[in-house]
Parts: C-alpha cells; sequence; structure tokens
C-alpha cells in the first residue's frame, strides 16, 4: 500500500486546531485518525468539553473495536501528552496505545510549557509505534498557540 499524504492529513488537523477555543493554559490541537485513505474521526481540543485533548476527542468518536484503527494512523499537530494535569484522564499516549493505532504523525514535540518532560513519542515508539515527525509543518502548528510560551 504506497504511503499516505502525511501533508495533507497534517493540514486537516492543522485546520481542525483553529477551532479549538482558546485557552490561557492549554494548547489547541488538531488531531485527525485515517486508514486506508478515509478519514474515520476527528478531534480538537477542547471539542466536548474544557479538558478534552484532540486526540482524545477523535478516539471517542471511533469505535474501539473498528478493525481500521489497527491500520490506521494518527495525524495530531502535537505530541501526544504522556501526562495529564487532569490525573483521572488517560493521557492520550495511552488511548493510543489501547486503539491498536500502529502509526502516529506530529508537527511538533510538547515544550515544557505545562509539562517538564513530555515522553509521548518515546513511550509510543517502546510500544512499537511508528512516530513521524513533520518539523516543516511545525510553524503553521504552533501558530494557534502563540498566546503561550513555547519555549
Amino acid at each position: 500500500m504506497p504511503e499516505p499524504d502525511h501533508h495533507y492529513w497534517m493540514n486537516r488537523a492543522i485546520e481542525l486546531s483553529r477551532r479549538s477555543p482558546r485557552a490561557p493554559g492549554a494548547f489547541s490541537v488538531g488531531a485527525v485518525i485515517v486508514a486506508a485513505g478515509l478519514e474515520i474521526a476527528t478531534g480538537y481540543s477542547r471539542e466536548t468539553d474544557p479538558k478534552v485533548h484532540a486526540e482524545e476527542a477523535a478516539l471517542d468518536k471511533a469505535d474501539p473495536h473498528d478493525p481500521r484503527l489497527r491500520q490506521a494512523t494518527l495525524y495530531s499537530t502535537l505530541e501526544p501528552c504522556s501526562e495529564r494535569a487532569t490525573k483521572t484522564r488517560l493521557p492520550c499516549t495511552d488511548r493510543v496505545l489501547a486503539a491498536g493505532i500502529p502509526v502516529v504523525v506530529i508537527a511538533w514535540r510538547e515544550p515544557s510549557t505545562f509539562v517538564e518532560n513530555c515522553v509521548g513519542v518515546e513511550k509510543l515508539r517502546e510500544h512499537g509505534v511508528r512516530v513521524l515527525e513533520l518539523p516543516e509543518l511545525a510553524d503553521a502548528a504552533m501558530a494557534v498557540n502563540r498566546h503561550l510560551d513555547l519555549s
């Protein structure tokens, strides 16, 4: 099977991130789950409640028993979290692993703005998930987060 058009789908995720209600204490992120060239589910930060992450929103819309998830690619404008400020919610990396998604594509790594050391990429890779980074789209993905300290 040919490699999907990662730039197309990441730009779709960036478009979704612009729908995120701006929050002083959270990133605005977009996510798209794609299998066999088809969009399965989408999400963006704070789509359904003030604490929901983009990957969480997308995965909540997908049927957890959908066999396509085992061949899917998750596009997220930001590295999936490995730790949540809301401790009662599962980190997005754990959600991706539970769904069995084998490929994750990100535009940029999570800076230490809210979590000192996000290890989402490392955790995914340790569990066999192929993680691709598209640094050439990082500026576009960061643009909706310029109100935050991104250092």
